[in-house]
């Protein structure tokens, strides 16, 4: 208003016409710098809670030890720092042709959705499904999707997880954390694309599932392969701020990494517990799980053990060669395999002695299972082998009697019962009750 009365005075004084719209003209840069400033400072507010957000993002990651571990870290934080109302996690699981779906709605006390989706559920879709997605696909047409064996579209230059609608802006590929910037990864605009592509179709699938209304997606990936796709969705039809985007690309690729890295390390685990001869689990694998199982156990659990061991194993070693030896014992492993419960663990514990456990057996159920491993074994063909003559297998049976009774103990047991197997004849199950009778 002062000003206003300024310039009314100055015109009547005699400043004239073009005095008043210079003045004018003032007050408006004034004005827009004023302006300028407040957005300036808006902009270096927004980057300051960017930055902190994916801060925490990275932290949480980089304590995660297992893959839900790694969801677990990101889907809150990502979905109240972009303002969406639900975040979903989807990721290709290793070895297999199925994607698990983590939904998570940000609403208070909602519960947290897992779900499985078969691959075959992204073969492509119709064009007027695909002009509905919110980025344009790549030009050469669709790729397709096999159940049971990933294409070329989830193997080939899928390295970047960022928009390819954004190569020119500096932004949308860095995140500024101590000063620093983190680049993006290196990957052509079509390769971009592609990934795009596959993140978009998991979208669509989602926004068919869960009714979404206005998805923005981001592809995980693992090298040069799709791994799945972080999705966030919001109900109004508004448009994703480039936070939103830049925090969900930055997020995706941060992810990928981390799943990389817990898949690796279980991979790891996984081979220092399983015997790579006969892919069965290894000693170690058997007495972790036996202190665990210890540990959990109550009081009305049964337990039982087998102790199997081959029959003068180092006749076929000595007539035959170890390279055919390493065939009859994974001959053997397979058949141990077939005769017990999903329930059981076998493993190989040394040499050609392996170990099998059973939970919760029925009344009779262990003593049935060593004779069913007995005769699988004994009537194994080997002749493709070269060993014309049968191979046989002995087996000692211990069961859990009394409430205190340890694993150890009934594995002790089941030891003694094998070597009573293997004094009275060989090829035959003897019950550790039977064995403590010779003796």
């Amino acid at each position: 208003m002062l000003v206003a009365n300024r310039l009314v005075e100055f015109f009547i004084g005699g400043g004239g016409f073009t005095n008043l719209v210079l003045s004018i003209a003032v007050v408006g840069l004034a004005s827009s710098a004023v302006l300028n400033a407040r957005a300036s400072g808006m902009d270096v507010e927004r980057r300051h809670f960017e930055t902190e957000s994916f801060g925490r993002i990275m932290r949480a990651l980089s304590r995660s030890v297992s893959p839900d571990a790694v969801v677990e870290a990101i889907v809150h934080e990502l979905g109240t720092a972009t303002e969406a109302d639900h975040v979903a996690v989807v990721r290709l699981r290793p070895g297999s042709s199925v994607l698990d779906v983590t939904f998570v709605s940000m609403l208070p006390g909602t519960p947290t959705s897992n779900t499985v989706m078969p691959l075959r559920q992204l073969d492509p879709i119709e064009t007027r499904h695909l002009r509905e997605l919110p980025r344009p696909q790549p030009s050469g047409g669709p790729m397709r999707l096999v159940d049971g064996a990933p294409t070329p579209i989830w193997r080939d230059g899928m390295a970047s997880a960022v928009d390819p609608a954004a190569v020119e802006n500096e932004a949308t590929h860095s995140i500024r954390r101590g000063g620093r910037a983190r680049p993006r990864a290196a990957g052509s605009v079509e390769d971009d694309a592609r990934a795009r592509e596959v993140a978009d179709r998991i979208a669509y699938r989602l926004q068919d599932a869960y009714g979404l209304r206005n998805t923005l997606a981001a592809p995980l990936q693992s090298g040069q392969a799709i791994a799945g796709a972080i999705v966030l969705s919001r109900r109004t039809s508004d448009i994703w701020p480039e936070t939103a985007v830049r925090l969900l690309n930055s997020a995706a690729f941060e992810t990928s990494a981390a799943l990389a890295r817990v898949y690796s390390y279980q991979a790891a685990e996984s081979e220092a517990r399983t015997d790579q001869l006969t892919q069965l689990p290894n000693r170690r694998y058997f007495d972790e799980y036996c202190k665990l199982l210890a540990s959990r156990r109550r009081s009305s659990d049964r337990v039982a053990i087998l102790a199997v061991d081959v029959d003068l194993f180092k006749g076929v070693n000595d007539a035959h060669g170890h390279q055919v030896g390493d065939q009859v014992l994974k001959s053997i492993a397979n058949a141990i395999q077939a005769s017990v419960r999903e329930e059981d663990v076998p493993v190989r514990s040394g040499g050609e002695e392996f170990l099998v456990l059973l939970r919760n057996p029925s009344e009779g159920i262990a003593l049935e299972i060593g004779e069913r491993i007995r005769q699988n074994v004994r009537e194994m063909d080997l002749t493709d082998l070269g060993v014309p003559d049968r191979v046989t297998v002995s087996v000692g049976v211990a069961s859990g009697q009394e409430a205190g009774e340890t694993i150890d103990e009934i594995a002790e047991r089941a030891d003694r019962a094998l070597y009573a197997a293997k004094r009275t004849g060989r090829d035959r199950v003897v019950e550790a009750w039977q064995a403590d009778l010779d003796q």
